[in-house]
């Protein structure tokens, strides 16, 4: 299985997602810079965080504009599974292959900690590895991270089962105090409509691995690889 990591000027969680990837979930991965205008040899996407194109305007509104998100759609079309992380949630957004805004974080502060997200389902190619409601622990580090989207929006999001994950606290509970930047209804991380783009704040690829205080972000690469496994795409 084949996977790509997309790099833009800025990007700065490239390298930590290649590693994830490659090492703990196995895939064969590849860094593709944001001048490709294909990206058909991949079996899954990243767009990793960072600050791309120095998140002049807003976080990622730049970097829709860049060639290789035409690919990114083309591929997301055909149902190749699409992650994007941090600023990677941003550019999908912004790129209009997620639903909704990030707004500055509540009380204007960057915040980076660990958080608690609770698996709102496990029927996806993102969380099939995970039971049911499961809290897994992973670390923020940003300033735009306040999903907003229109009260009809979030009501369909809610409604079709749309929403992966929910900031929560250590036992399962959406509490305001478990939200780092006030997100509307603590959400975390957001599907598309056909379910294999998830777009999410919490960093997967750096809690991968003991060595980095915790390895709940592998779920995500385990549900990954057995979804691929079972059901080829292109």
């Amino acid at each position: 299985m084949k996977a790509c990591v997309v790099v833009f000027p800025g990007s700065n969680c490239d390298q930590d997602a290649h590693h994830a990837l490659s090492e703990v979930a196995g895939f064969e991965t590849d860094f593709v810079w944001h001048a490709k205008t294909d990206l058909d040899a991949y079996d899954l996407i990243m767009i990793p965080g960072g600050f791309s194109y120095g998140d002049y305007l807003r976080s990622g509104a730049v970097a829709r504009f860049a060639t290789v998100m035409g690919a990114v759609r083309t591929a997301a079309a055909h149902g190749v599974p699409v992650l994007g992380v941090c600023n990677g949630f941003q550019i999908l957004l912004e790129a209009g292959l997620l639903p909704g805004a990030m707004l500055r974080n509540a009380g204007l502060a960057f915040r980076h900690d660990w958080v608690g997200l609770r698996t709102e389902r496990t029927d996806t190619a993102f969380t099939g590895g995970c039971g049911s409601e499961q809290i897994l622990r992973m670390p923020i580090a940003h300033g735009e991270g306040n999903y907003y989207a229109e009260e009809e929006m979030i009501a369909r999001l809610e409604g079709e089962g749309r929403v992966l994950f929910r900031y929560c606290d250590e036992h399962g509970v959406a509490t305001a105090a478990a939200n780092p930047n006030g997100s509307i209804n603590n959400i975390a991380g957001i599907l598309n409509e056909a379910g294999n783009v998830l777009g999410m704040m919490p960093h997967p690829e750096r809690a991968s691995e003991e060595l980095l205080g915790g390895n709940d972000g592998a779920y995500i690469w385990k549900s990954l690889v057995a979804h691929l496994k079972a059901v080829p795409v292109g």
